[in-house]
């Protein structure tokens, strides 16, 4: 599915490209030049970012929903998307002079201040139901800020706003992917190698302790590493939904294990995969208007998971 979405992603559009030509125009060698900047600079490195912010993404629900033993954690629990929000429309409503180059790195500063706000909040007790709590409520306050921010701005300041909102990955050049590629070759292998302590997390907390787990200590430490995930993510392409609810259960189900040594390593393809095809789909499905990806993931998200919720439920009913 990756490999089918990344041909896409490769040769669809204006202009349209055969197989060969798109080859030609990644190497730089196609008679159009057009091709091949359209190709190198706007195309790839979409693509790029598709496939690192999906792995991303899927390893980050992973980490959360084994880490605090829920199903439905996610960014939107811990902080994240609301705290990167925030930093955007304060800039953008308020009129702060801001370099382009400089936005990313500001917005993922506010994602991190986002997540360190709701693991400061339970640092004391780590139980899964208080960062849960204190997610939400550290998310709505800073929903709130953001309400009141954006209702003091004009509307044609809210354009950007709304795209940052939504998430897109339209429009990004090298500049900007390299700064989610630079933090996933970090977190990713460290995401990897939590597999043991999270199958350990799985145990009641009692019996985890006595394996020679600090529970709360290695529950904080998972909601970190989610949070080095998705900032640089959210901070570049916005708050996209969906796809680190849905990768994880997806690879489960399909895998029919919770085994983290297999869960993690699919659930970062699976979560390429669904951000590289979702992204073609806004991409192309309008044309020549293109629809910000994260209203593609909110719609196939929604959709899947209540078919998964509807085969669970048929398999306990019978």
């Amino acid at each position: 599915l990756a490999l089918a979405g990344a041909s896409v992603a490769v040769t669809a559009g204006a202009p349209m490209l055969g197989p060969g030509a798109a080859v030609e125009a990644l190497r730089g060698l196609a008679d159009d030049s057009t091709a091949n900047v359209v190709v190198r600079e706007l195309r790839v490195p979409r693509l790029v970012l598709a496939a690192v912010g999906g792995a991303a993404l899927g390893l980050a629900g992973a980490l959360l929903q084994g880490g605090l033993r829920n199903p439905l954690a996610g960014p939107e629990l811990i902080g994240v998307n609301a705290g990167a929000a925030l930093v955007i429309g304060t800039l953008v409503i308020v009129g702060v002079p801001t370099a382009a180059p400089a936005l990313p790195v500001l917005a993922l500063l506010g994602g991190l201040a986002g997540g360190a706000a709701v693991m400061a909040a339970a640092w004391r007790h780590a139980d899964r139901g208080r960062v849960i709590l204190v997610g939400a409520a550290v998310t709505a306050v800073l929903h709130a800020t953001l309400f009141a921010v954006v209702a003091s701005g004009a509307q044609y300041q809210l354009g950007v706003l709304f795209r940052f909102l939504l998430g897109s990955l339209a429009n990004l050049t090298w500049d900007e992917v390299r700064l989610p590629v630079t933090w996933s070759l970090m977190t990713v292998p460290l995401a990897l190698a939590c597999a043991r302590r999270l199958n350990l997390l799985r145990l009641p907390d009692d019996v985890a302790e006595q394996l020679g787990v600090n529970v709360a200590r290695t529950r904080l430490l998972l909601i970190a590493l989610a949070v080095a995930l998705i900032a640089p993510v959210v901070a570049v392409a916005g708050a996209i939904g969906w796809i680190s609810l849905l990768s994880p259960h997806l690879v489960r189900q399909a895998a029919q294990t919770s085994d983290a040594r297999l869960v993690l390593p699919l659930t970062a393809l699976t979560g390429a995969a669904l951000l590289i095809v979702t992204d073609q789909a806004a991409r192309l499905v309008f044309r020549p208007l293109e629809v910000p990806v994260g209203s593609f993931t909110t719609l196939f998200g929604g959709v899947v998971l209540l078919v998964l919720l509807r085969r669970r439920l048929v398999t306990v009913r019978s």
